[in-house]
């Protein structure tokens, strides 16, 4: 729980929900069919869940595929951004600096708030900040089937606009045979993972299958441990043209706070690891560090899907879902001002050290419908969705340096929120290789919150986001699309606290245009792109104070530029897949209060985007199971505000990682064995990928002058460190 805003949901399972979701699970399995094996047909139904939200090959999409095999290669316990970080125009970073914990990802500069993320076709993006934090989802990886990261606007999907990208996530289906995996893996900074996961087969037309799993790390930086528990279940009822799954899964975590980065420079050159978290002083004076500093939640999703195949064109979708979540964090403050708190003064005292938790109770539910036709020149298809979200927001003292408070609140407020949305999409070849696009999507979203920091907010927004391209399939090598997109989007909760005025809602005109070549040994896929913003929220590169990043309206701004990814067979058993983007991302006429006075500073650099972003990975196959691959990252220089200062520099930095792969096949009781290496950073780069940049008047050095001072803070990033681990495959 990054802070007291930005938060998806929280929950802690009580006894009479638990009876009804093992009641209901029950009346599934009550079912009993002779089950139709028909591999295609059950394929094909296993597509349906996603179709709403994915791009096809024929669609004028810029988009990555990610096959689970890919994920788990490297599936060591590092967290969901990290896996993709070698994906095209991926940046990630850590708070803990090893990848384990809080982790975050941006897209073409564009941050985690800005990437629609979506589990099965279901929103996973909180809805009051927008943001994704896999933290609450330990080793999702291992549940994952598929992914598919669109760049870009994308398709209509589910939840908030993507405005730099949509990464689509399709979780493990089902198996026709038994099966089980015990995984371990342990690594530096006394990082250990546990996955046990099995498989029932399918038996009279269902099966079961599930994972649970222990990640715990002490983190690169001091204190930044995490500990967390993660589980997955999934219900399969499979018929020749019916699939029901029912899912439930989720975690809980507890993370010493790490994200207030560092800001002394002495101290990033010599003591990179420092923490500020939990600072504070004793009564002589002397450093000390509150041990609970700590983030803690609960968080619980449950998904019922029906795809139901019709005929040989129709094909249909229903998901009813439901998360529920609960948690805090917990400070320790030093003097504080007692009746800030709602509290008394103890022995003419008003201020004294004390500690609090801030929470998040909250509940998210609704329904995502699809209808598809598909024939051998049109693909259409309607669906769309409806969501509630209901958050509570309140804090709590639970001591102070002179008394324990009795059931003391001093803030109780609500956030709630309703999402509607219908679209329509169809793909038609026009004429031959000729094909056109045409995606229309109508969105409705109703906000209601107070709070002890803003006024009241009661908005509305509907938003009409359409999309339309073409696709030119020129020969069995050769592809050719252009593709126009519009998507709007809604503030976020803590836009309405940071802003002076009200903030907008944006607008992103997107503009791509795309060259696909593909032969036997070589797959090359270019991509240019245009994106035109109306009062982007880009980030400023301050935190708030509790470490959230604090966004403003930049009038009007734009992201250009060329990516290309490969894929090339350079010999028998050698392998290379380069990618690179390079691009121009800037505020228009970007205006700034700098030593008391407005200055239009022109056209500057939005935040957080850099130019030139590359990555790679060689492998190697010299024997039938191994793969030995080097991955490598290249981030070009980033400022971390939008005024161009040089104070606000996030260097440039290229690290290598080396992961090696065995498969050892037995087919005797067990399978296979499984042995996995990961060498993060093989070279000991030292360097920071992410950080923040503040300003602020000072105008008592000097009484009749106002002087803007400006500082940044930076989050150091691990050198040479390792994972190993074995599965076991039953």
């Amino acid at each position: 729980m990054k802070t007291l805003f930005t938060k998806n949901a929280k929950f802690k399972v009580q006894s009479t929900k638990t009876f009804l979701f093992f009641s209901f699970l029950y009346s599934l399995f009550s079912f009993s069919q002779e089950i139709e094996k028909d591999s295609t047909k059950i394929t094909k139904l296993k597509e349906v869940v996603l179709s709403s939200v994915r791009a096809k090959d024929k669609n004028p999409i810029t988009f990555t595929n990610i096959s689970k095999e890919e994920i788990a290669k490297r599936n060591l316990g590092q967290d969901i951004p990290v896996l993709l970080n070698y994906q095209p125009s991926v940046v990630t970073t850590t708070d803990a600096g090893n990848g384990i914990g809080y982790t975050y990802m941006r897209v073409r500069g564009s941050d985690g708030s800005r990437i629609n993320v979506t589990l099965n076709g279901v929103p996973f993006n909180d809805s009051e900040s927008h943001g994704t934090f896999f933290v609450n989802l330990p080793d999702f990886a291992s549940s994952i089937e598929s992914a598919q990261l669109q760049r870009g606007v994308g398709t209509s999907t589910n939840g908030a606009g993507a405005f730099g990208a949509s990464l689509n996530m399709e979780t493990k289906s089902y198996q026709e045979k038994s099966h089980a995996e015990i995984a371990n893996s342990v690594g530096s900074f006394g990082t250990r993972k546990h996955t046990l996961s099995f498989g029932t087969g399918l038996h009279n037309n269902f099966e079961i299958n599930g994972r649970l799993s222990q990640i715990a790390s002490d983190g690169y930086i001091d204190r930044a441990s995490t500990n967390m528990f993660g589980y997955f279940l999934n219900a399969n009822y499979v018929k020749e043209n019916t699939l029901i799954k029912f899912i439930a899964f989720g975690g809980k975590e507890k993370t010493y706070q790490s994200w207030y980065g560092l800001e002394d420079e002495e101290k990033l050159e010599n003591d990179r690891t420092y923490n500020i978290a939990g600072i504070y002083y004793d009564e002589n004076g002397n450093v000390q560090f509150y041990d609970n500093e700590t983030d803690n939640y609960w968080q619980n999703h449950f998904q019922l899907h029906w795809s139901e195949k019709w005929n040989s064109k129709w094909n249909s979708n229903v998901s009813l879902h439901y998360t529920l979540g609960k948690g805090f964090f917990e400070q320790y403050k030093e003097d504080e001002t007692l009746a800030e708190y709602n509290l008394p003064d103890f022995n003419g005292n008003s201020v004294s050290d004390l500690v609090r938790r801030r929470w998040l109770d909250n509940d998210f539910f609704g329904a995502t419908f699809t209808l598809n036709y598909d024939s051998q020149k049109t693909d259409f298809q309607i669906g769309g969705a409806a969501n509630r979200y209901l958050g509570k927001h309140y804090g709590e003292v639970i001591k102070t340096q002179f008394y324990i408070p009795n059931a003391n609140r001093y803030y109780d407020n609500f956030g709630n929120k309703d999402d509607v949305n219908v679209y329509s999409k169809v793909s038609h070849e026009i004429i031959d290789k000729l094909s056109v696009f045409a995606d229309l999507q109508y969105r409705m979203v109703f906000y209601n919150a107070d709070s002890f920091r803003f006024d009241d907010v009661n908005d509305a927004f509907r938003f009409f986001n359409p999309k339309v391209g073409l696709n030119y399939q020129l020969n069995s090598t050769n592809m050719f699309y252009g593709y126009f997109g519009i998507a709007n989007k809604e503030p976020r909760r803590d836009d309405y606290e940071n802003e002076n005025s009200k903030p907008k809602s944006e607008r992103l005109n997107d503009f791509e245009l795309g060259w696909k070549y593909n032969t036997k040994n070589i797959k090359i896929n270019t991509n240019a792109f245009y994106m035109d913003y109306k009062n982007q929220l880009v980030l400023t590169g301050a935190l708030n104070d509790v470490g959230a990043p604090v966004f403003t309206n930049s009038g009007k701004s734009f992201r250009y530029g060329i990516e290309i990814d490969a894929q090339i067979k350079v010999i028998d058993k050698l392998y290379f897949q380069p990618n690179v983007t390079v691009s121009q991302n800037k505020n228009k006429d970007f205006y700034f209060q700098r030593d008391g006075e407005l200055q239009n500073l022109g056209d500057t650099n939005i935040a957080f985007s850099p130019n030139l972003i590359a990555g790679g990975n060689i492998a190697f196959l010299p024997l039938k199971g191994l793969q030995i691959s080097l991955l490598s990252k290249y981030v070009g220089k980033q400022y971390m505000g939008n005024i161009d200062s040089e104070k606000s520099v996030l260097e440039a930095y290229f690290i290598n990682d080396l992961n090696v792969n065995y498969e050892w096949k037995i087919n005797k009781g067990i399978k296979a064995i499984v042995f996995s290496g990961l060498i993060n950073n093989i070279f000991n780069v030292e360097y920071e990928s992410n950080g923040y940049f503040y300003t602020y008047d000072d105008d008592f050095s000097n009484p009749s002058a106002i002087i803007t001072v400006e500082g940044a803070g930076f989050y150091p990033q691990a050198g040479t460190n390792f994972l190993v681990g074995m599965t076991v495959k039953f």
